[in-house]
C-alpha cells in the first residue's frame, strides 16, 4: 500500500513542480487534463465541476483564468445549443504536453518491466480503479467497465479479445476497455 502512496505522491509532486514553473495550480492542471482526456460531450463547465468535485461557479472561475491565458476556449455544442463546450487551444495543448512530460521518468521506470509484468500491473491497477470508482473516489466517465454495452469476459476462449461491446457488436481487447468512448452510456443504477 505504501508503494502506491509513494507513486501517487511522486506523480503529484512532478506535476505540481512542472505546473509551478508554468504558473498553473493543480486545479488548473486537472482542468487541462480533463479537457484532453474526457469525452467531448462532458467537456463543459458542468462536467468539469463534477470531475473536480467543486461548484459550477468555482469551475467557471477556473475556466475564466485559463481562458484569459489563452489555454482554453469556449465553444457552442452542435447537439445542444444551450450548453457551452470547452476545448484546449493550441497553446493549451502545448502547455499540457510540457506538463505531462514531467512523467517521462515514471514511463521510463515502467518500461524496465517485462511486457508481461506491465500487462499484469496494468490489469491490477485497473481493478483498483474500478473499486475506487464504485465507492465514488474516482470519477470515470468513459471506461467500458461502467458502460451498459460492455460485456466483460464474453469471449473467455479468446485471450486476445475476451470482452465484447454490444453497441458496436465487436470483441474488445483488455487494453481497449480503458480508452475513452463516445458511445459510453453508464449502467443504470440498481435499486
Amino acid at each position: 500500500m505504501i508503494a502506491l502512496y509513494r507513486i501517487a505522491h511522486a506523480i503529484e509532486v512532478l506535476l505540481r513542480r512542472r505546473g509551478k514553473a508554468a504558473r498553473l495550480t493543480t486545479t488548473q492542471i486537472d482542468t487541462l487534463l480533463f479537457l484532453k482526456y474526457a469525452r467531448l460531450d462532458v467537456r463543459t463547465v458542468g462536467g468539469l465541476a463534477q470531475r473536480l468535485g467543486v461548484s459550477y461557479a468555482t469551475a467557471s472561475m477556473v475556466v475564466d483564468g485559463l481562458e484569459r491565458r489563452g489555454l482554453v476556449a469556449r465553444h457552442g455544442l452542435p447537439n445542444d445549443l444551450r450548453l457551452v463546450g470547452l476545448r484546449l487551444t493550441e497553446k493549451g495543448e502545448a502547455q499540457l504536453a510540457e506538463i505531462e512530460g514531467a512523467l517521462d521518468g515514471l514511463q521510463a521506470a515502467l518500461t524496465e518491466l517485462t511486457p508481461n509484468e506491465q500487462a499484469y500491473l496494468d490489469s491490477m491497477l485497473q481493478r483498483v480503479v474500478r473499486s475506487l470508482q464504485q465507492i465514488g473516489a474516482v470519477q470515470v466517465y468513459e471506461m467500458c467497465w461502467g458502460c451498459q454495452f460492455f460485456r466483460a469476459y464474453a469471449h473467455p476462449d479468446n485471450a486476445a479479445t475476451p470482452h465484447h461491446c454490444a453497441f458496436v457488436d465487436a470483441p474488445l481487447a483488455d487494453n481497449e476497455t480503458r480508452f475513452e468512448c463516445p458511445d459510453f452510456v453508464p449502467m443504470p443504477e440498481r435499486r
